[in-house]
């Protein structure tokens, strides 16, 4: 049995209605793949603009009219499919009816062997002794993560048992974050990462400055298949995908939900 589609609006260019004439209406009609053309150099310079590392590898049409497949691979072994509208206005992401219920569904906790998460690259957030410590897996670009960087310096503030250990995760769709997360390795500078989470410039890593600690952070997010930021793990190895307000943040952490 077919699977129903929806569109789901990923948000690219500027947003304009669809012409009502992007496919066949009438018998007669030439198939869509004749009036309107996309070639895979075409499709490329459009995902670049979400995914900077993208390489398209196959255009088709899709399954919904007047659509675009574009699937695409993102470096690190990383693949992905896009949907593009005949007017290049819109960018979308095509789910199932199953797959999003599915997501709606309530997840499991899902846990992690904290022993097994090296902290030789992280940087500590609030005093090194204390009692209840958080492992931040971050990137300085990511809105969610500007967030709960305010939220953690909060915390800090008014819970000296509560440090975090920052662990830079630069994602592929943001361009200039490895460069920033490098810079923050190679310092371990509060000041630095501060300004880097507020949306300031930073400055160039220094020449003797490497990216080895990145790929190391990189790697390892990977290996835990934390495929997104901010990713948090309790010191018992309870694992929580995004953020919360802090009340929230701090019951989280103090166990009590």
């Amino acid at each position: 049995m077919k699977k129903s589609i929806i569109l789901m609006v990923a948000g690219l260019l500027i947003a304009v209605p669809l012409s009502a004439h992007a496919f066949p209406t009438k018998k007669g009609d030439k198939p869509c793949s004749e009036c309107h053309k996309l070639d895979n150099k075409a499709a490329e310079a459009i995902v670049k603009r979400v995914v900077p590392t993208a390489t398209v590898t196959n255009v088709k049409l899709a399954p919904v009219k007047g659509v675009w497949q574009i699937e695409f691979e993102a470096g690190e072994g990383k693949r992905g499919v896009f949907g593009l509208d005949f007017s290049k206005k819109y960018l979308v992401q095509f789910a199932s009816v199953e797959d999003v219920v599915k997501q709606q569904q309530p997840q499991k906790p899902r846990n992690v062997d904290v022993s097994k998460i090296p902290l030789t690259d992280a940087i500590t957030m609030g005093a090194a002794n204390a009692k209840k410590k958080v492992i931040v897996f971050t990137d300085p670009d990511c809105p969610y993560c500007r967030q709960l960087h305010t939220i953690m310096k909060q915390v800090v503030t008014k819970r000296s048992d509560v440090s975090f250990a920052l662990i830079m995760n630069p994602l592929p769709m943001h361009q200039d974050s490895p460069k920033k997360a490098q810079t923050i390795l190679c310092t371990k500078s509060l000041d630095i990462i501060d300004d880097a989470f507020a949306g300031k410039t930073e400055p160039e890593p220094a020449a003797t400055c490497t990216a080895d600690a990145v790929e190391r952070s990189k790697a390892l997010a990977n290996s835990l298949e934390f495929n997104g930021t901010p990713t948090l793990v309790r010191d018992d190895g309870l694992v929580l995908s995004g953020f919360l307000p802090e009340e929230k943040l701090i019951e989280w952490i103090d166990k009590k939900q």
